[in-house]
């Protein structure tokens, strides 16, 4: 029986994750969960899996759902303090690192300082301080292991295989619902449109990331964290139909894929019970009845900010944190209809023109890029919204 503990347990990743556990219940028991303000469903959680501790970041729905469940025999926590609580649970076998945004990394630090096996949903973390991270992770002798389907993809692909025979490795992207939308029409969409992905069921942050690609940008500086390469050995290819999850390229050129249904139970069901696999009752692969799967290269004009994670990757230091920051403002901003679409790469652009780079030598440095980020976003975006007024 393998002890799970799931941060972000109300959202995509953790609705999947419990979707699996809940069907091996001889396997599985669930110790820990957290959620951020989400009192009525985590409440339902409970009842269903028998929790020993949950927390809320949201300090009110915590007092409220513990007013709610006074004889439940399960611990309530709050705020931040709470969440790292239950990422720290001495008992959890895995945990399930699925915290939307920058909120997702003290955590995530702390089960890895916890020495605890971490399966990392969320590209913050690592984006942020990925090199904190890895540092982390090979003190307390922790296994990270990517729950995203492109880098569960890539660590499927390298199973096995020697590290100095990667000759590059291939992230796909989809494109997102606006991939054939030209710059002008893009401006002006509307967040229902770019939240409607073709392919994916995911949260507002990460839909609006796809559509401008950010998504790909951030997993770019994520899978340099992940498997220890540089950016020049990090490609992306564009592939709308999402079967080809990515791809690893070898010194002998022969290239390995990993494919599958856009269902992202697979690539959590691997990690839930890796280095084994789980059969499970899903829809297989049918190659004859999807027909065409085709590739090109991405349009760095129309998604401009994927080049830009390109440089901030070669450049490092304070830059990564900043990107993530003034990324979270201005999609925020975005979804609140308080800036239009096109103006999501102004703001971003803009704060990194007028940030002055260091490098990150520990936690504060990069939490302190962050809190710095987020100010100047927001200057950037009420800049932004007046000119458009």
């Amino acid at each position: 029986m393998k002890n799970i503990v799931i941060l972000g347990a109300t959202g995509s990743i953790g609705t999947n994750t419990l979707d699996i556990i809940r069907r091996f219940p001889e396997q599985f028991r669930i110790i820990g969960l957290t959620a951020k303000s989400r009192d009525a469903k985590l409440e339902g959680l409970i009842g269903t899996f028998r929790p020993k501790i949950v927390a809320l970041q949201d300090v009110a729905a915590a007092k409220a759902l513990a007013k709610r469940l006074p004889q439940s025999g399960v611990e309530i926590r709050s705020g931040e303090a709470g969440i790292v609580e239950v990422a720290r649970l001495s008992e959890a076998d895995l945990v399930i690192s699925a915290i939307v945004g920058s909120a997702g990394l003290l955590p995530t630090l702390s089960a890895i300082r916890a020495k605890k096996t971490v399966a990392i949903a969320n590209k913050e973390p690592l984006v942020m301080a990925g090199e904190i991270i890895q540092r982390e992770a090979k003190k307390n002798g922790v296994t990270i292991l990517p729950v995203d389907s492109e880098h569960s993809a890539i660590f499927q692909a390298l199973n096995g295989e020697r590290h100095q025979d990667i000759r590059r490795i291939i992230l796909t992207a989809s494109g997102g619902p606006l991939l054939r939308r030209s710059t002008a029409e893009k401006t002006n969409i509307r967040p229902e449109e770019a939240l409607a992905h073709p392919n994916w069921e995911m949260g507002p942050k990460i839909s609006i990331d796809s559509a401008t690609l950010m998504n790909k940008g951030l997993e770019i500086i994520e899978a340099k964290w992940l498997f220890d390469l540089p950016p020049e050995k990090i490609d992306v290819v564009i592939h709308p139909q999402s079967i080809v999850h990515s791809m690893v390229e070898f010194v002998d050129r022969s290239v390995v894929a990993q494919m599958g249904l856009p269902d992202m139970r697979t690539p959590i069901s691997y990690v839930l019970n890796y280095p084994r696999r789980s059969s499970l009752a899903l829809p297989s692969l049918d190659l004859a009845e999807v027909g065409t799967l085709t590739f090109e290269k991405p349009d760095t004009k129309a998604f401009p900010l994927l080049a830009i994670a390109y440089e901030v990757l070669k450049k490092g230091g304070t830059l990564a944190p900043v990107l993530n920051a003034a990324n979270e403002e201005a999609v925020q901003a975005f979804l609140e209809k308080n800036i239009n679409f096109g103006t999501i790469n102004k703001v971003i652009e803009k704060t990194l023109e007028t940030h002055k780079p260091k490098a990150t030598e520990d936690l504060h440095d990069v939490m302190e890029a962050d809190r710095w980020a987020r100010t100047e976003g927001k200057r950037w975006i009420k800049h932004f919204a007046a000119c458009s007024a």
